[in-house]
C-alpha cells in the first residue's frame, strides 16, 4: 500500500515556515491542488495595490466627519496675544510719555530706563512693543542702530535664563550649558559693541525676576550702560509689572538707576475704550457680517467690570470658535454667554499649567485655607499641605523645600507673602491672594490634579 502523500507547499492551507528554512516561505494564492480541483485562478489585478486616487477617496471620506464648513473667523492670528496692531488704541498718551523719556537714545546716544504699571490687560507689553518698533524706525532717521528684545519674566525665571534669551537674539545656537552669568553678559557686551547697536531690554513682569534673583541683573545692565558709549553700543531698560511697587524689590544701587520721574500708568480701560479695541479687530479678524454691533458692545459691557482688553479679545475668540463648533453663520449672544463660562479674566489657566504637582499640592493648600481670610500664616499653610498631601497619595516635602515652593509661587504671581508686624508674637511669614479668587483657585487645581489620578 502506498504511503500517503506529504501535503503540498502549495495547498490552500500552506505548512508554517521553519526558522532557520532557506528556501523561501510558502506562497499563498493559486496552485497545484487548486488547479486539480478545478478551481480557476484568480485574477491578478485583484492582488495590485490600491490606486492613489482609490487611497486619496479614502482619505476624503475620513475626513467628511470633521464637518469643514464656513468658518466666522477671517484671520484668527489677529486675535492672537502676540499680535501688536499697528496703532494702541487709547494709549497715545503713554506712546507720547516714552518718547520723550526715549528721545535722547536716538539723538545723543544716550541710555534711558522706564517703568510701566498697570492691571493685566491694559496694554503694557503691547504698547512697550509697538513703541520699540515704531522708535527704531524714528532713530534709523537719526542714524542710530536700536533693535529691542522682549522677555517675560515669569517664562524665563531667574537671571541666567533671562540673559540666555538675550544672548540667543543675536547668537540663536548659543549653548543653553557650559557659561556663567558673568561670560553671558561679556558676550552680550560684545555683541553690541560689534554691530554699534543701542538695545533696549524689555522685562515683562519684572517682579518675578526680583523676588527669585534680586535686582543683580538690572543693576549689570545699568553698569554696561554707563561704561559703554553710542559709538560701541549702549544698553537701555523697559520694567513692565501689574504692581506699582514692584521697584521696591530693587536695593539701592540697582534702584539708583532708574528715575523716580521715568514711570507710565496703564489705567484699566473703560467700556466705550474696549468697544473700540473690540472693534478694531472684529474687522481685522472675522469676516463682514458675522459679528453684529450688539454683540461687539455685550462683550464690552462684560469685560468693563475688569477693563481687561485681553479678556475682551478672549471672549470674541471664544464665542467664534462656539460659533464655529455649531456651523453657525453669525456669532450670537449664546455664543458670549458660553465663552464667559470658559474663559476667566485672568490668565490663571496658563499661569497654573506651568506649576508642577507638588507646587500645585502647596498652592491648593493655601486657597483652601484661606478662602474666608485675608491672610494665612506659613504654619497654616503646612498644617493644611499635609493634609491635601494625604488627600491625593503624596508624600509632604520638608520645611526647607516647602519654602522654596513658596517663594517661587510669589514670584509667579500667585500669592503674595511679607513678614508679620506688631501684634503677632515672633516674626513669620503671612500669605495672601492678590487677585485670583480662592474659589477659582481650588476649583482649577482640583481639575487639574484629578486628571493625572
Amino acid at each position: 500500500m502506498r504511503a500517503p502523500a506529504a501535503p503540498s507547499q502549495s495547498s490552500s492551507t500552506p505548512s508554517k515556515h521553519r526558522r532557520g528554512d532557506k528556501r523561501s516561505p510558502p506562497r499563498i494564492g493559486y496552485g497545484r491542488a487548486d488547479r486539480r480541483a478545478g478551481r480557476r485562478r484568480p485574477d491578478s489585478r485583484a492582488f495590485r495595490r490600491p490606486s492613489k486616487a482609490f487611497i486619496g477617496a479614502a482619505r476624503v471620506e475620513a475626513f467628511v466627519s470633521f464637518r469643514a464648513g464656513p468658518s466666522v473667523f477671517k484671520d484668527p492670528s489677529k486675535l492672537s496675544f502676540d499680535y501688536v496692531p499697528e496703532k494702541m488704541r487709547h494709549r497715545d498718551g503713554q506712546m507720547q510719555r516714552l518718547f520723550s523719556y526715549f528721545r535722547p537714545i536716538a539723538e545723543a546716544g544716550a541710555s534711558s530706563n522706564a517703568f510701566l504699571y498697570g492691571p493685566v490687560g491694559t496694554g503694557k507689553t503691547h504698547t512697550a512693543k509697538r513703541f520699540c518698533q515704531d522708535f527704531r524706525k524714528f532713530a534709523a532717521e537719526h542714524d542710530r542702530a536700536v533693535d529691542f528684545y522682549p522677555v517675560n519674566c515669569r517664562q524665563r525665571m531667574g537671571d541666567d535664563a533671562v540673559l540666555l534669551a538675550l544672548v540667543r537674539h543675536f547668537d540663536p545656537h548659543f549653548p543653553e550649558r557650559g557659561f556663567s552669568i558673568a561670560e553671558k553678559l561679556e558676550t552680550l557686551r560684545r555683541h553690541l559693541e560689534k554691530l554699534k547697536i543701542h538695545f533696549i531690554v524689555i522685562l515683562d513682569e519684572v517682579d518675578a525676576l526680583l523676588k527669585k534673583s534680586g535686582a543683580d541683573l538690572i543693576y549689570s545692565f545699568a553698569r554696561i550702560a554707563e561704561e559703554s558709549t553710542a559709538a560701541k553700543g549702549n544698553i537701555s531698560m523697559m520694567l513692565i509689572s501689574q504692581r506699582p511697587n514692584a521697584l521696591e524689590y530693587m536695593d539701592r544701587a540697582a534702584l539708583s538707576t532708574f528715575r523716580r520721574s521715568n514711570v507710565v500708568e496703564f489705567p484699566p480701560y473703560d467700556r466705550k475704550e474696549l468697544r473700540d479695541i473690540l472693534a478694531d479687530r472684529v474687522g481685522l479678524a472675522m469676516h463682514p457680517g458675522t459679528v453684529g454691533e450688539d454683540l461687539v458692545d455685550m462683550i464690552a459691557d462684560i469685560a468693563a467690570e475688569f477693563g481687561d482688553a485681553r479678556y475682551a479679545i478672549e471672549l470674541l475668540e471664544k464665542a467664534g470658535m462656539l460659533a464655529d463648533e455649531e456651523s453657525a453663520e453669525e456669532v450670537v449672544p449664546e455664543h458670549v454667554r458660553g465663552a464667559k463660562a470658559h474663559v476667566h479674566p485672568t490668565d490663571v489657566q496658563d499661569r497654573l499649567a506651568r506649576l508642577d504637582v507638588p507646587k500645585k499640592l502647596i498652592l491648593l493648600a493655601i486657597a483652601r485655607k484661606i478662602r474666608k481670610k485675608a491672610y494665612i500664616t506659613m504654619g497654616d499653610a503646612e498644617s493644611s499641605y499635609e493634609v491635601v498631601c494625604e488627600e491625593y497619595g503624596e508624600k509632604p516635602r520638608a520645611h526647607t523645600q516647602l519654602w522654596k515652593y513658596v517663594r517661587d509661587l510669589d514670584a509667579l504671581g500667585l500669592i503674595d507673602t511679607k513678614l508679620s508686624g506688631e501684634g503677632v508674637v515672633g516674626k513669620t511669614t503671612l500669605i495672601s491672594l492678590p487677585e485670583i479668587p480662592a474659589k477659582v483657585l481650588c476649583d482649577n487645581l482640583e481639575r487639574s490634579l484629578k486628571r493625572r489620578r
